[in-house]
């Protein structure tokens, strides 16, 4: 039989080889080293807001370093990278948008939103952040007209922030 660990190994290989090829459009390729603070990045597959970048020269014939500390922009966890600055990063491409709240299922955290178009969209959660979410709950309980900023990135998105128009 085949040895288990290398089976896992070209298991991991495979789905590394998938999800960079499924998130291709998902993301484009920028020099590392015209990534600044506030930019975006991806790092481990995940997409993240730069939040310090700092740049090292190395030996006589290296190549210059990025040092590259960004925040998880669906997790908040803070990831590390470290690239040639004249290599490619690969950046998410992040989208925000804003929708009316119709309504909150208490029972399942899930939201129904209006689009634009005036469509329903009903596959989203309420915020992990429950500061957040206990804000948009009390002011949709108090009657006011909420819009959620929902931010998406590499195929996953997730409610960031809230307005109310009086």
């Amino acid at each position: 039989s085949a040895n288990p660990l290398t089976a896992a190994m070209a298991d991991e290989a495979d789905l590394q080889f998938e999800s960079a090829d499924a998130g291709a459009s998902t993301t484009f390729p920028m020099q590392a080293g015209n990534i600044r603070k506030n930019g975006h990045i991806v790092i481990k597959n995940r997409p993240c807001k730069v939040v310090d970048v700092s740049t090292s020269k190395t030996g006589k014939h290296g190549h210059a370093k990025c040092h590259f500390v960004a925040i998880d922009i669906f997790t908040g966890k803070k990831l590390e990278d470290l690239q040639p600055s004249s290599h490619n990063a690969m950046v998410p491409h992040v989208k925000r948008t804003e929708y009316q709240l119709l309504d909150i299922d208490e029972e399942d955290g899930f939201v129904s939103l209006m689009t634009e178009d005036g469509d329903t969209k009903d596959d989203l959660k309420m915020p992990n952040d429950a500061d957040l979410a206990k804000q948009i709950t009390e002011s949709f309980e108090a009657g006011n007209d909420v819009y959620v900023i929902v931010v998406s990135a590499m195929d996953e998105e997730a409610i960031q922030s809230m307005k109310q128009k009086e």
